[in-house]
């Protein structure tokens, strides 16, 4: 079995917990290069824009706790940072 790629993983595992309305997982390790947590082939710094029911009344603390939750064994081991967008729906930025 070939094993998934990093943003596939992470946008699996969100969709599986969170069931959004939508997700853009977006690798920007090339941003990075040469910078801490930065490893070749990158798969390293992700920014995540994630709109689901599961965030309604939910605080922005709250939101971001809930998907670092989901993804904890990919920030234990090969995401050094990951940025969170995470909305409700019906929500504007």
């Amino acid at each position: 079995m070939q094993k998934l790629r990093t943003a596939d993983l992470i946008t699996k595992k969100l969709t599986e917990a969170l069931v959004p309305e939508s997700l853009k997982v977006v690798d920007e390790s090339h941003q990075h290069e040469g910078h801490a947590g930065h490893r070749p082939g990158g798969e390293t710094h992700f920014r995540v824009y994630i709109v689901a029911e599961a965030f309604s009344g939910k605080s922005r603390v709250e939101r971001h706790r809930m998907v670092n939750a989901i993804l904890s064994d990919e920030l234990k081991g090969s995401v050094h940072a990951l940025a969170i967008h995470a909305q409700a729906p019906g929500e504007t930025r």
